[in-house]
């Protein structure tokens, strides 16, 4: 099995789109009344969810005029935000089949089928023409790509100049192992993480310019709090990350509480520019 079968193995369930709609009739909704915020629960699978979509987006100054890439899209929860909130396209690209064709039926839901195509695909050799997008993001998508200086070149190559890229990324800040399984990887086989220095010389060596960086730690910790107290109890939500993340919801999510706490990882955010 490939690197990329791997990837998509881990994330496949199955039934996931029959598991969405139950979860929905029990928020009291259907498809044609559902809002891109119930749906916000399931499908912003990266740490903070809605709120920290938000927060990093609004760093990337996107128009409406934009056509914004979402690399490694999942359900395409992010691209949905992106388009209602900036009235932008939005491509997005992800290895794992069944979630791009999931997340196609959602935009059709929610009425932004017109702005947003999802397709399965590889990030770091795409079909996409030299500075076909605007913008473009990434969150929590590196963890699962070992060859990081690919990955930037070829988002370097399809960004046009003047465009920003940002990356949400679980990246190692310490020392020690990992304790797995993890949301992104069952066992440390499937894990590619790496520290912000790997990712910038990976980013400046394909030419892009650093403009900022946090580290999110403090504000993971909070949201994985939350969030175990809802996984631990998952029978009564309706939607959430357990949707995605099945039987092995609780034990995840207490081992990243327990790999951020103890300063083995911490989700950061990178924000390049390709200089005009």
């Amino acid at each position: 099995m490939t690197n990329l079968d791997m990837v998509a193995t881990h994330y496949s369930r199955g039934g996931l789109l029959r598991a969405i709609r139950e979860g929905v009739q029990r928020l009291g909704k259907s498809p044609d009344t559902v809002s891109v915020e119930d749906l916000g629960s399931v499908d912003e699978f990266h740490i903070g969810g809605r709120v920290a979509t938000e927060i990093f987006l609004d760093q990337l100054d996107i128009t409406a005029d934009d056509h914004v890439l979402d690399i490694g899209c999942g359900l395409g929860g992010a691209s949905r935000f992106a388009a209602q909130q900036y009235g932008c396209r939005v491509t997005g690209i992800d290895l794992t089949d069944e979630y791009v064709k999931t997340g196609n039926v959602l935009c059709a839901w929610v009425g932004l089928d017109n702005l947003i195509t999802l397709e399965k695909g590889d990030a770091t050799a795409t079909p996409y023409p030299d500075g076909a997008f605007d913008t473009s993001y990434m969150m929590h998508v590196g963890m699962n790509i070992l060859d990081k200086q690919s990955l930037a070149s070829e988002l370097h190559r399809i960004l046009r100049p003047g465009g920003r890229l940002g990356i949400y990324d679980v990246m190692r800040v310490g020392n020690g192992a990992l304790r797995f399984p993890v949301p992104w990887a069952t066992n440390p086989e499937e894990s590619d993480v790496a520290s912000p220095d790997e990712y910038k010389v990976a980013l400046e060596a394909a030419g892009f310019r650093v403009i900022a960086e946090s580290d999110r730690s403090e504000f993971a910790l909070e949201f994985f709090s939350q969030l175990q107290a809802r996984t631990e109890g998952a029978e009564s939500a309706p939607l959430g990350l357990h949707v995605l993340m099945g039987d092995s919801a609780p034990e995840k999510v207490r081992n990243m509480i327990e790999n951020v706490a103890q300063h083995r990882v911490a989700p950061v955010e990178i924000i390049v520019e390709r200089p005009a």
